[in-house]
């Protein structure tokens, strides 16, 4: 078949599926380009929604990664409001809302993940929301400019629900962080997460550790009481659900590839299909970093993976290693973080600069996490840029390095990488 006839399906409009359908383009595809999103809003990036967009400072248009007209003109068939209910790999199909057949010569997977809820009673009151879509977005942030809410709970210390409490800080709210461990951001560590508790408190937020939720109480008004099992009863006018993602692998699985935590793919992105890719949060993609394949559910991964599937899927060789990479903005911090942290994975934790707050600000800092064998696992730039690209130098060495040449900041970074 002459390439220009071939069809090309990427199943999710989000941000990895956006820039693989660009990508199509820029490298001279000419075939069709099928684009299927569940939500009715064009690709669009999701950092804003608990960063820029929530506080109130940025726009709601600079979430999006084109003008809505752009896909069209770029004879891309962006199917918005749609699902794919069925896969067929055998007959090289998709089912669209559960009765068109759509057929293709190579597809993308690039479904993203989907939240986790809490099924507690109370769970379907009004103001029990989550963040994970724009209209998610829309609403709260609606909510957090409303004079009558005052009080907020956030069900959950990773970064969507500390971005959250940041957020309702800025818009002046009583918040309350309820968490099942004993200190936020968990993944990083017992050292870092009590930097972010710090910054927190600093900043008026208050945390109940160690507890959860049992039930939501309220009226026809909305929530208004959160019950823990403690037996702590937190007033509410707004609750905020941040309890993670787990991968869409639905189709996947209807189709029999091979799945485990997230759709597996070899470094190409290629599936257990070979007509069949995958992308973004739901691959799990092998990673020399880890020695095993991984899953990484921020944007970068979408950024970075969508183009390289794109690629996979025109015959190009491709061989997909990215370092894990993902950002934060909290109060005046501003952090940027590489690297792959297992649980329990790292030994010693190096800081570059003192990290305690100078009358409530944020310094600049450098932190690392080292293995035994004292190579760099994983490092994070608070406040101080342009440093990125080293720091991921230094994990790919794989090489040990002097613990206190790493915490000396006289010592050029450059210095330390082999």
């Amino acid at each position: 078949m002459n390439a220009d006839q071939r069809t090309f399906v990427i199943v999710g409009a989000g941000l990895a599926g956006g820039r693989a359908a660009q990508t199509l383009r820029e490298e001279g595809f000419a075939g069709r380009i099928v684009l299927v999103g569940e939500e009715t809003e064009p690709p669009y990036e999701r950092p804003p929604l608990s960063k820029g967009y929530l506080l109130g400072a940025e726009p709601r248009q600079r979430a999006f990664l084109q003008d809505e007209d752009w896909w069209a003109g770029h004879g891309i068939d962006l199917r918005l409001g749609c699902r794919v209910t069925g896969l067929d790999p055998a007959n090289h199909t998709v089912t669209l809302n559960g009765f068109e057949d759509l057929r293709y010569d190579r597809l993308l997977l690039a479904t993203g993940s989907r939240l986790r809820t809490l099924t507690v009673p109370g769970h379907d009151l009004h103001r029990v929301r989550y963040l994970r879509t724009l209209d998610e977005a829309d609403l709260l942030l609606a909510d957090l400019q409303n004079d009558q809410v005052q009080r907020v709970v956030v069900i959950g210390s990773g970064w969507i629900g500390m971005e959250v409490a940041a957020a309702a800080r800025h818009h002046r709210k009583d918040v309350t962080v309820v968490a099942r461990g004993q200190l936020p951001l968990s993944m990083l560590g017992p050292e870092v997460g009590a930097l972010f508790r710090d910054l927190h408190r600093a900043h008026g937020v208050h945390f109940r550790f160690g507890t959860e939720v049992t039930r939501f109480r309220g009226t026809g008004e909305g929530v208004s009481t959160v019950v823990l099992t403690d037996g702590t009863e937190l007033p509410a006018d707004l609750v905020v659900v941040a309890i993670g993602v787990t991968p869409a692998t639905e189709l996947a699985e209807m189709a029999g590839l091979a799945v485990d935590d997230g759709v597996l793919t070899g470094a190409d992105l290629r599936t257990s299909d070979p007509d069949i890719y995958a992308c973004g949060d739901v691959a799990r993609i092998p990673s020399s970093l880890a020695g095993a394949p991984i899953r990484v559910e921020h944007w970068a991964r979408a950024y970075d993976s969508g183009p390289a599937a794109a690629r996979a899927m025109l015959g190009q060789p491709v061989t997909f290693d990215a370092v894990p990479f993902f950002f934060t903005d909290q109060y005046d911090l501003g952090m940027e973080f590489s690297g792959w942290l297992p649980p329990g994975g790292y030994r010693r934790v190096v800081f570059r600069g003192d990290p305690t707050l100078v009358d409530g600000r944020v310094p600049e800092y450098l932190v690392f996490w080292l293995d035994a064998d004292h190579r760099v696992l994983a490092g994070m730039n608070v406040n101080i840029w342009e440093v990125a690209d080293r720091i991921q130098a230094l994990i790919r060495g794989r090489r040990p390095v002097d613990p206190q040449a790493l915490a000396d900041p006289t010592v050029p970074l450059d210095q330390l990488i082999h």
